[in-house]
């Protein structure tokens, strides 16, 4: 088992959780509108989106493993490709971060219906798994199905904890957010640099 590799899958999703994006935007209006146990029910419908993507990746593409080696370097190649195109849409996109959005007040099993829908029917979550998971596989003795189960819960346990993070600090995150204009920018290179440096590895590893 490579430990390395999951300590570098870790860091690469940590960075990515903390980049601004729909989800833990949503999570932060949530918080700052109605109180950290908005937040917090938000996060745990997507994190548990992030388990049925999770299953669908590990036995559809586990069974392209054992059938097709070359079919799963087809897979690599095409989630490097898909992760430069997302890196050059962050580049070419802005750097401020708006945190206006709806905040009506709604249930905790409301909120994390909307969580889980938002993951689960979400198609860009999908191909981003696709893109991301495969290159990450980390022993030649394990069974792939567990490598990706294992990647997958270790996604949700540093993205829960960053989101959780978010929601529970979500007063004094919108306030160093409106004070510190450039923090946008910062996040979004780190965007730009971790999805060009996966897809770099995916094609070199």
């Amino acid at each position: 088992m490579n430990y390395e590799i999951l300590i570098a899958f870790a860091m690469a999703t940590f960075l990515l959780a903390l980049s601004p994006g729909p989800d833990n935007i949503f999570v932060l209006v949530q918080s700052i509108s109605n109180g950290k146990k908005s937040g917090l029910a938000v996060v745990a419908g997507l994190m548990t989106g992030c388990l049925v993507h999770t299953t669908l990746l590990a036995l559809g593409v586990s069974a392209v493993i054992k059938s097709n080696p070359t079919i799963f370097t087809i897979i690599k190649i095409f989630g490097a490709v898909y992760l430069i195109y997302l890196a050059i849409l962050v580049y070419k996109g802005g750097d401020h971060i708006s945190i206006q959005g709806e905040g009506l007040k709604k249930s905790l099993t409301s909120l994390f219906k909307q969580g889980f829908i938002m993951n689960v029917f979400n198609p860009k979550v999908t191909i981003f798994f696709l893109a991301f998971f495969p290159g990450f596989l980390f022993s030649e003795r394990m069974n792939s199905v567990m490598q990706f189960y294992i990647l997958g819960f270790l996604f949700i346990l540093v993205s829960s904890v960053v989101f959780g993070a978010i929601a529970i600090l979500a007063g004094e995150i919108s306030v160093f957010l409106t004070k510190n204009k450039r923090i946008g920018l910062f996040l979004k290179w780190i965007q730009v640099v971790v999805f060009t440096g996966i897809a770099i590895y995916l094609v070199l590893g």
